[in-house]
């Protein structure tokens, strides 16, 4: 298990990160979100420790995280930190040998990951030759290389097309289903919402929501009614506890402050007549970090 308590990080006066407590149990996955400048990449950094945490505790197994774990621990960066002259072999087989691989079993592993994300040729290219999508290929095979027991991803699909999005979606999903406990951060809710177990939302610095998808979801008090038909349904909209109404070109989504509301608003759409939809959804996690972190975000 990862564990996290009572987090800080300060920076003079400025708070980064205000006592943030997570725990993610071995071989489940945690999506962590935030705006820009929630502190995601700090708490990352300071579970590394690459940064000094200014009060709290982070353990590793009940273990602070130290030179004797960092060969179980696989860490993707946001930014980009190959060396551009050197080829993907080289590149892989000197971060491969930090983690204490031997040659022979980084050759082994580098050729398995190319192979999986179909680009083997590439082997022996110069990073700097690649796409801007075929380094970040690299970049997360130099995070796997050593199949880390623990696996920190920051912003891991950024900028791929979706092809390759489902291609490193699909290596993430195997080193999770192999044992690997995973924390990821990103922008897309939908990634984390097919991926993980968990979710851990910040707004500058604090959590604003913690725990089981599933059930971050059911406790969510507003629900969404998407209805389907051949009618004007802008009145519901004036119903008492319908927050606002979207009209799609397919249909309308009505967001409702609980679910006591769906009744009366059903019985409003079965006075216009027939309709081919009527669904009471649960909120999308870009429904509920909207609603907490806000609309400016």
């Amino acid at each position: 298990m990862l564990a996290l308590q009572h987090v800080t990080k300060q920076f003079g006066n400025y708070t980064a990160v205000d006592d943030l407590n997570i725990e993610v149990p071995s071989h489940e996955m945690l999506g962590f979100l935030g705006g820009n400048g929630a502190g995601k990449t700090t708490t990352f950094r300071m579970i590394l420790g690459l940064l000094e945490k200014t009060s709290g505790s982070i353990t590793y197994n009940g273990k602070p995280i130290d030179y004797s774990v960092t060969d179980e621990i696989g860490y993707l960066p946001e930014e980009r930190g190959l060396n551009p002259k050197l080829k993907v072999s080289e590149q892989i087989n000197y971060l491969g040998q930090l983690k204490g691989m031997k040659r022979t079993e980084v050759k082994r592993e580098l050729n398995y990951w190319l192979d999986r994300f179909e680009v083997p040729e590439n082997v022996d290219k110069k990073i700097e030759s690649l796409s801007k999508g075929n380094q970040q290929k690299i970049q997360l095979i130099g995070a796997i290389i050593h199949r880390p027991k623990l696996l920190i991803l920051d912003e891991p699909f950024s900028g791929l097309d979706p092809v390759n999005v489902e291609l490193l979606k699909a290596a993430v999903k195997e080193m999770n289903d192999n044992g690997t406990t995973i924390v990821f951060s990103s922008h897309r809710m939908e990634h984390v919402e097919e991926m993980c177990d968990r979710v851990c939302i910040l707004n500058k610095g604090r959590t604003v929501v913690s725990g089981n998808i599933k059930q971050v979801k059911h406790d969510f008090a507003r629900k969404e009614i998407i209805i389907a038909g051949e009618h004007d349904f802008s009145q519901l909209q004036n119903i008492e506890g319908v927050i606002s109404c979207r009209q799609n070109r397919h249909d309308v989504r009505l967001t409702i402050a609980d679910q006591s509301v769906a009744p009366l608003v059903f019985e409003a759409v079965k006075q216009l007549g027939y309709v081919s939809k009527f669904e009471v959804a649960e909120p999308s996690l870009n429904d509920i970090f909207i609603a907490k972190v806000g609309h400016h975000e």
